[in-house]
């Protein structure tokens, strides 16, 4: 007989009760779909949905957000449930959270949808600068609620004794808060760094003439299967909100020649926290510095629509709205041919595709060189052999419609961009130049 029972290791899945409140206004998302959808980042998040419970209100209680009788039926229920955590869909203050707190009693937890999207952003985020940005958005959203939750980082200074007394009069709270800001201060420090760094690469990218493509949409849309299924690559994918938090680029050529450029970027969703979008907006600047965006909604979703005006304010609110962008419905295996057809209906000018199923991929690329091309003029340029690296951009940058090589050099025509046209400008030369030396493609 073992000595020892061994203990598994494995993480407990918390209980939790989800709390919603029906304002009785127009909203665009039904209490059902956001309690839904809320119920996802829940398990996104490794808690087990227990009880959902719902109350309609014309306006929120100040002290506890929803009604006592309504906070009593909680406690009874956080009791009889062994519930862990309790999840409000949206937004409490730091004295209807403290307020909570109090009456649900310890050790049950009380968080809103903001905390719940943080804590799946913390734990998703992988590259330095993800990182960074997660925990700047967490110590916006804890500053105010601080109750004295960094005791220890204040050590000796607030023990008193010798050294100490040139603090006295100020509270453990005033040291606390003024801890959070100082490290709010290095990250945004850092992250303008990191976003200079970023925006060098990016005007490398504008100067290399190189079409850039960004994939945004809602989360769990579909946007790293489509990227996966574009370029061959093997980003991330799971069936879960919030899969992808950095953003990723791979390259891909088109059939005419033309090399360009896909970037998967965070996905968006309804309530997203505004801190979220303050924090990001250098890895969202990936989105404002593309040539053309691809919407990714989920087709097979019921909500699709809803979702796609949430992206689309997200992109407001970023400034990217004006970029050109293609609508894309992924999951199309998912619905009958009726809801196609509405669909389509619906969305006539928007490319249907199954990035799992690679249904309908030979349109959308072809719909990104219609637009890459957009803009393109027709330019015979004679580029001399001591120009290797340009003769490459010709090749990967343009669409080239005859070539030949003189003693001179390559003598081509091509089918540029605005970009490419004023790198080739000093190389221009008179397009009967070719004569009788044009070859065919």
């Amino acid at each position: 007989m073992a000595r020892f029972e061994p203990k598994s290791t494995a993480p407990v899945r918390e209980r939790a009760i989800l709390v919603g409140v029906d304002f009785g206004k127009n909203a665009e998302w039904t209490l059902d779909e956001s309690m839904g959808e809320l119920a996802r980042l829940a398990e996104t998040d490794g808690a087990d949905v227990v009880l959902t419970l719902t109350q309609r209100l014309e306006a929120p209680v100040p002290r506890t957000f929803i009604g006592m009788g309504k906070v009593e039926e909680l406690v009874s229920y956080v009791h009889n449930l062994d519930a862990d955590v309790v999840i409000f869909d949206d937004e409490l203050t730091p004295s209807q959270q403290s307020n909570l707190e109090k009456i649900v009693g310890e050790p049950v937890k009380i968080i809103d949808r903001t905390a719940l999207i943080l804590d799946i952003f913390g734990v998703h985020a992988t590259t330095r600068e993800g990182r960074l940005q997660v925990q700047l958005a967490q110590l916006q959203y804890v500053l105010p609620r601080l109750r004295g939750m960094w005791s220890h980082l204040v050590g000796e200074q607030t023990r008193g004794g010798i050294g100490s007394r040139f603090g006295q009069g100020e509270s453990q709270l005033e040291v606390d808060r003024r801890l959070v800001r100082k490290r709010i201060s290095t990250l945004r420090d850092e992250l303008a760094r990191l976003e200079t760094r970023r925006e060098v690469q990016s005007k490398a990218r504008w100067d290399s003439g190189v079409y850039r493509v960004a994939l945004a949409g809602y989360t769990n849309a579909g946007k790293s299967t489509l990227l996966n299924a574009l370029t061959g690559s093997d980003v991330y994918v799971r069936d879960e909100l919030f899969a992808t938090l950095d953003p990723t680029t791979r390259s891909i050529e088109l059939e005419e020649g033309r090399k360009v450029t896909l970037t998967d970027t965070v996905g968006f969703i309804q309530k997203l926290p505004t801190t979220l979008v303050e924090a990001f907006k250098s890895t969202l600047a990936e989105v404002r510095a593309a040539d053309l965006v691809l919407l990714v909604a989920d087709a097979s979703d019921p909500g699709v629509e809803r979702q796609i005006r949430a992206v689309l304010t997200v992109l407001d609110e970023i400034g990217a709205l004006q970029i050109p962008s293609v609508l894309v419905l992924n999951k199309c295996d998912l619905i009958s041919a009726e809801e196609l057809s509405n669909l389509q209906a619906r969305h006539p000018d928007a490319e249907i595709i199954s990035a799992r199923e690679g249904t309908g991929l030979a349109g959308l690329l072809y719909r990104v060189a219609r637009e890459a091309s957009r803009g393109d003029a027709t330019v015979t340029v004679l580029v001399p052999f001591s120009k290797g690296i340009l003769m490459k951009m010709v090749h990967e940058r343009c669409q080239v419609l005859r070539e030949v090589y003189t003693e001179q050099g390559l003598l081509a025509t091509v089918s540029a961009s605005e970009r490419m046209r004023s790198t080739l400008a000093p190389y221009v030369v008179p397009d009967d130049t070719l004569g009788e030396e044009r070859a065919p493609l």
